[in-house]
């Protein structure tokens, strides 16, 4: 015969969970989320991925500095504007977050270690989330632990 495996304990029903439609935004929460987010992926593909892709003068030792070699800074170019894109597209936007979060956490990093201002990674961090909640308001719920 069949072997039927029962929990432990009995598992809630799903109709049980409150609605998991999305929370709408309104018209300018969404403005506001997306010119954030375009100032954000400007400042990120346009300012910082491309010294990445670029010679300017002091470039050696900058990335000397901080002890990752040109071909590396390249490769971690490509990755800030990979995630960064992820960002901005609406059904990756949550995981482009998180993936900015993980990569401006290692930015901060980078800066501490050789004992430079490092809270622009921070805010950086922290304007990726305020842009995606205001374009996506379940984030928002989510960060303050009330399930949508």
């Amino acid at each position: 015969g069949t072997t039927v495996i029962r929990p432990l304990v009995p598992l809630p029903q799903l109709d049980h969970f409150p609605s998991r439609q999305p929370a709408k935004a309104s018209k300018g929460r969404l403005i506001a989320g997306w010119m954030l987010s375009g100032l954000l992926a400007v400042f990120l593909i346009l300012l910082s991925a491309s010294g990445k892709f670029t010679d300017w003068e002091g470039k050696d030792e900058m990335f000397a500095k901080f002890g990752f070699s040109e071909q590396l800074m390249f490769n971690i170019g490509i990755v800030e504007v990979v995630i960064t894109l992820l960002f901005l597209f609406p059904r990756t936007a949550f995981l482009g977050s998180i993936l900015l979060t993980a990569y401006l956490g290692g930015a901060t990093v980078t800066h501490v270690r050789v004992e430079d201002p490092f809270f622009m990674p921070i805010l950086m961090g922290v304007l990726v989330w305020v842009a995606c909640g205001l374009r996506q308001p379940g984030i928002f719920s989510l960060a303050v632990g009330r399930a949508r």
